[in-house]
Parts: C-alpha cells; sequence; structure tokens
C-alpha cells in the first residue's frame, strides 16, 4: 500500500505550545492548502494542550497525524490519521533513538501500530531547541548527511527521512546529496521556509516541505505562499 505522503509536497507542523496570530484560527490554517498537518513541538506540549488543537481542526477535512515529543503526550483519537514518531539518527542520547520508544511500547500494549509510522530525523540545526533536546551531533557534511540518510532506507527500512533545519534555511548541496541518497524513502525538509521562493528552492530536492513556526508568527497568507511554492517546485 502506497503511503500517504508518497503523494504531499507540503505539511504544516502546528506547534500547542505557541499562540496563533491575531484573527487567525485553526481553520484557516487547515484551508492554506497544505497537505496535512502535523501536530507536535519540542518543548511545552502537553496531552491538553495538544488534544485542544486536534479538536479544533478535527472538523476540517485534512489529514492530521500527531507527532509526540515523549510518550506521555500521546493522543488516541480517531480523528488523527496516524502517529508519525521522531527517531533522531545523529542524537548524542540513545533514549531519542530508541529509548523513548521503547518506554512508549512498554506503557501501551495497545498501540495501534497500523497508525505508526517513523521518521528518520537528522537534526541540523545546533540552535535550535531539538538540538539541544536530543543533545544532536550537528557538525555533518554533505557527505555524512547522505550516509545517514542511506542508512535509514536501507539499513533501519525507514519510510521517511526527515531532514531537520529547525529555524534555519538549510545547505542546499546537503538537502540535495540527501535527495540523491534517497531511494524510495521519502525525504521531509523542514527549516527557514518563510515564503514562496524558499518552499520552490528546497522543494527541489525534498519531496515535502514542512513549515512550522510561520504559521504562528506571520499567520495565513504567508503558510499558503509556501504551498504553492512546494507545489510548483
Amino acid at each position: 500500500m502506497t503511503a500517504p505522503w508518497s503523494d504531499w509536497d507540503h505539511i504544516l507542523k502546528i506547534d500547542p505550545d505557541k499562540d496563533l496570530p491575531d484573527g487567525v484560527t485553526y481553520g484557516d490554517l487547515c484551508a492554506t492548502g497544505t497537505d496535512a498537518i502535523e501536530i507536535g513541538g519540542t518543548m511545552g506540549i502537553t496531552e491538553e494542550n495538544t488534544a485542544d488543537v486536534l479538536s479544533a481542526c478535527a472538523e476540517h477535512d485534512v489529514a492530521l497525524y500527531q507527532e509526540p515529543s515523549s510518550p506521555d503526550v500521546v493522543i488516541e483519537d480517531d480523528a488523527l490519521d496516524g502517529y508519525l514518531i521522531p527517531t533522531v539518527l545523529n542524537a548524542g542520547s540513545p533514549f531519542w533513538i530508541t529509548g523513548a520508544h521503547k518506554e512508549w511500547v512498554r506503557l501501551d500494549t495497545g498501540l495501534d501500530w497500523d497508525r505508526t509510522s517513523t521518521e528518520a530525523y537528522i537534526v541540523m540545526n545546533p540552535d535550535a531547541d531539538v538540538a539541544t533536546y536530543t543533545e544532536a551531533d550537528c557538525d555533518l557534511d554533505a557527505d555524512d548527511v547522505a550516509a545517514y540518510t542511506e542508512v535509514a532506507e536501507r539499513m533501519f527500512g525507514q519510510d521517511i527521512v526527515y531532514l531537520e533545519y529547525s529555524g534555519m534555511l538549510g545547505d542546499e548541496d546537503i538537502v540535495d546529496a540527501a535527495s540523491h541518497a534517497t531511494d524510495e524513502a521519502t525525504l521531509f525538509y523542514g527549516g527557514g521556509i518563510h515564503d514562496y521562493d524558499s518552499a520552490a528552492k528546497m522543494g527541489q530536492y525534498a519531496d515535502v516541505i514542512v513549515v512550522g513556526d510561520l504559521a504562528h508568527d506571520e499567520g495565513v497568507e504567508a503558510v499558503r505562499e509556501t504551498v504553492k511554492g512546494a507545489s510548483d517546485a
């Protein structure tokens, strides 16, 4: 069966711990043309604030996924199309490679495997919260990233490789190297996408562009422009 993200160009990631601009609703964001809403963040994420975002988005016709930062914030709700679980390949702490995942499986004996997929993260911005949180080694060149990408797909059978620059626009040569290292895996790219041009630029290499902070900082029209850029790439 073909994975839904194989047909996506754009994901909007909504952080439950961050406010929306004045006058912007979650419904407005769901209507930007994005292929999917991914609910998640690094800091300040709780079951309660995640459930609030899910409830607000569930009445709109867009795919909904949760990207939980830890097992204790996982929401069991039929409104979700599934769960996208990060495993950070370049994490300094093994907890973020397999440890948190082991704890989730241990605690949740009824885990819905049919709706659960993993994202093989490669974290690239040393100043980002996710890099600090996972103790990631971000001192990677294009060859390192390509090798991690190949390991993810060929050794670990990952369907998604997520190159995460989180807050900064990435190096085109590195994103290109990751793209060339994939065969069947879908390459997600996130970081510094703020307009049509940046989305189109990174969309030349990545299969799916992920936009996050822009929704919280600038709102609907800015997000809609990145949807157009990712689609046109």
